[in-house]
């Protein structure tokens, strides 16, 4: 393949001029980290530790959370500098080994673990806020993985990580590189904090208002205390044969269990893994669902047993599951759902080896209910903010996708920056 003007070929493919393809082993000196026994830990110094590294590709010592107690010879072997990089250095599985992070702060009496490596500069050659993303990139991660040891654990080392090729920009190219991608993690920092906040507000809404400490204005009739039964009928679902349970097309979609993590935090279900035929239904003898249909798992984790989700279509469901259908004269489904998402039901399980419940323990529970209208009403509103929530949660996911395109089309020149020295915004970057 010809090579686009203004680049060269490399051990790592192809890059611009007046970049160099450099061995890792050019840049950096590696040091195993420290390895204590468990009474030692929990307090003392700070030390950096394997989440440390995989979570943060730019550390900060206010958000170093682990302590040990060391020596003063342990200090001074294992210590912490600006500019450092940290690699993890073991994981059950290879994709997760040589995650690397820098620190960014001065670091005072600061150690790092034994399950990460320490990569100390021997040189000027990278800036310190670009060594938090020039690890990131797929060619670089390839070659870790490509090295990468694997017995019970998957494992790299100082050794196989010094041969590693790294792509090396000039200077102040790597500051506006970072800079603009530090612009992009700014982002993405303050969409992460807005969804968190927005997240804390839907749940002291919904509390407020399904409880009716707050009520919606034009709404002050009185509440009614119904037991769960007066208001639908619960019933668990059908034994399918394990042959009736992978179609992959159908007349009903079929669920179980696993199925409820579906449309992540959707509220219905709108797409299925696997479907039943109306033949296989009539011989099993299970009675379809009707949309509308609330459902949830009946055996099984506690964790499952707090996903509800309504249905968006007639649908079978296994003996492992039951299904709420409401009378909707009464009530609005919707409603009801935000109501049973405020209810623990793994706190009235049977006490069994496997969670378990069963039509008497729902029907039992008590739920407020206000007239339908104001049901309604309710519902809307807390719809309104699941929507501005998952709006939001998509904005995030696609500034995070948009990061990792611009990341790689930066780190390995097939984007550049258009003037040197001068900061480019993230905007610019990402239209480069």
């Amino acid at each position: 393949m010809d090579l686009r003007p203004g680049y060269k070929q490399t051990e790592i493919g192809p890059i611009p001029e007046d970049w160099d393809a450099v061995p890792l082993g050019d840049l950096f000196t590696f040091k195993n980290g420290l390895n204590k026994a468990k009474k030692y830990f929990g307090y003392g110094t700070p030390i950096v530790n394997y989440m440390d590294v995989f979570r943060q590709p730019g550390l900060r010592l206010d958000r170093i959370e682990g302590r040990v107690d060391v020596s003063k010879s342990e200090l001074e072997a294992f210590e912490v500098r600006k500019g450092d990089v940290f690699f993890t250095r073991t994981s059950e599985t290879v994709e997760e080994i040589g995650v690397a992070a820098a620190m960014l702060d001065q670091a005072h009496n600061t150690v790092f673990s034994g399950f990460v490596l320490r990569a100390r500069p021997t040189n000027d050659m990278l800036d310190d806020l670009f060594k938090a993303y020039c690890f990131a990139p797929r060619y670089f991660r390839r070659q870790v993985v490509a090295r990468a040891t694997y017995t019970t654990r998957a494992l790299t080392n100082g050794r196989s990580l010094s041969a590693a090729f790294l792509v090396v920009p000039p200077i102040w190219e790597q500051r506006a590189i970072a800079e603009a991608l530090a612009d992009l993690d700014e982002t993405i920092a303050a969409l992460s904090s807005l969804l968190a906040k927005k997240r804390v507000l839907r749940s002291a809404a919904g509390r407020r208002m399904l409880t009716g400490e707050f009520r919606l204005p034009g709404f002050d009739e009185e509440w009614s205390t119904l037991e769960a039964r007066e208001i639908g009928a619960f019933k668990g679902g059908s034994g399918f044969p394990l042959s009736a349970q992978g179609e992959v097309s159908g007349d009903y979609p079929f669920l179980k269990v696993s199925d409820m993590n579906l449309e992540g935090n959707e509220t219905f279900i709108s797409t299925a893994n696997h479907y039943i035929s109306e033949e296989t239904r009539k011989r099993v003898g299970a009675t379809p669902f009707p949309a509308g249909s609330i459902i949830f798992a009946k055996v099984g984790a506690a964790v499952f047993l707090e996903r509800k989700k309504i249905l968006s279509q007639a649908s079978c469901i296994d003996n492992n599951m039951g299904a709420f259908s409401l009378n909707t004269k009464i009530v609005d489904v919707a409603y009801v759902h935000s109501l049973l998402l405020t209810i623990k039901l793994g706190a009235i399980v049977s006490t069994t080896a496997l969670p378990a419940l069963n039509s008497k323990h729902l029907g039992d529970l008590l739920l407020a209910i206000p007239p339908i209208e104001e049901q309604r009403a309710i519902a809307a509103v807390l719809a309104d903010m699941d929507s501005e929530i998952t709006s939001l949660d998509a904005r995030l996911e696609k500034t995070k996708a948009l990061k990792q395109g611009v990341m790689q089309a930066l780190l390995t020149g097939r984007v550049r920056l258009p003037v040197k020295g001068e900061k480019l915004g993230a905007l610019e970057v990402a239209h480069a």
